[in-house]
């Protein structure tokens, strides 16, 4: 393992002390868990949604777009460069094909007809983020990657050729023509079951081209890491921040609506788009209400939220956009 001041020999640590689970909360999750909780999810199907395969053809050179295609995954045009961020196609966030989360909906965008893809950007190594069908998939198209410690070593087992992954340490940085991606901190925890947890690294990115700067925060709790993010490398024209799979048991690694948007104000980013949430039961609280929160968080703090259409690309410009999809779907 490549030697980080993070990793103590046998695992890597998180920026501030964390506990993944409050102390003596195991029994109460679990019955929890076990418990009937009929709005965790629709009560109707969702979608289908579709991207615009045709504005997809093209990277436009000097503008910032984003197409959200559920829970973290989104397409990121960044100055003529896109960028994929951890891709999920299949069904479940799960090792089992007939257990764990499902998708609420499908992926909007067909992995059997892609547009243009400069690198994936893969933040940790859970399942609801790191999908191995979607990775090899994507690498039969020679889609580079770009992720933390050790996850790449993942991707290598699974016949990923070499060429195609990049592995960066907390504030390590790869520059892509005259793109710069650097991977940063979160607080949050890595491993596919139970035996391996905290083995790789997990982190977010920054994107900076040539006119825009965007910040992927992918999974974390809050801290006052985000500050040190925006000023090291904001501030962003746009941050994507989880909102969903809360709880007071485990907010030290998935912060809520009212966390997410302190962050991205401490980031010192121009508006936010929602990302974790609206797609799989993860947590007890009713899917639609990460949303319902944000609303009225982000209005409070002003902050701009951009909230699309699953599968719609949006021009990014510092103003507020709010489709209000979820509302045809509460009844």
């Amino acid at each position: 393992m490549q030697l980080s001041d993070h990793f103590n020999g046998k695992i890597f640590l998180n920026p501030v002390a964390t506990e993944t689970m409050r102390k003596g909360s195991f029994w109460k999750v679990l019955r929890k868990f076990l418990q009937s909780h009929p709005d965790r999810e629709p009560k109707k199907s969702l979608g289908p949604f579709s991207v615009n395969n045709e504005a997809l053809q093209t990277v436009p050179p000097s503008l910032l777009r984003a197409t959200w295609l559920g829970h973290s995954s989104l397409l990121l045009d960044v100055d003529g460069k896109r960028f994929l961020t951890d891709p999920l196609w299949y069904q479940r966030a799960s090792p089992f094909s007939l257990l764990g989360p499902k998708r609420f909906f499908a992926n909007p965008l067909s992995l059997h007809a892609l547009p243009p893809i400069d690198a994936v950007l893969l933040s940790h190594d859970h399942y609801d983020h790191l999908d191995k069908k979607s990775i090899l998939a994507l690498a039969e198209n020679n889609i580079p990657v770009i992720t933390l410690l050790g996850v790449g070593q993942r991707l290598l087992k699974w016949g990923v050729k070499k060429s195609l992954v990049t592995e960066l340490d907390w504030w390590e940085k790869i520059q892509l023509g005259d793109h710069v991606v650097t991977a940063a901190p979160a607080r949050h925890f890595s491993g596919r079951w139970l035996g391996d947890r905290f083995h790789t690294l997990w982190g977010s990115f920054a994107i900076r081209g040539p006119q825009h700067n965007v910040y992927f925060g992918a999974d974390s709790g809050y801290y006052n890491g985000f500050s040190t993010i925006g000023e090291r490398l904001g501030p962003f024209d746009l941050a994507m921040l989880e909102i969903g799979a809360y709880n007071e048991d485990w907010e030290a690694i998935h912060m809520g609506p009212e966390s997410a948007v302190q962050a991205s104000l401490d980031a010192g980013a121009k508006c936010l788009l929602p990302i974790h949430w609206g797609t799989f039961n993860l947590a007890f609280h009713a899917w639609t209400e990460p949303v319902e929160r944000l609303l009225a968080a982000a209005e409070e703090k002003g902050v701009p939220l951009v909230l699309p259409v699953p599968g719609e690309t949006v021009t990014i410009n510092g103003q507020g956009l709010n489709s209000h999809w979820w509302e045809a779907y509460k009844a």
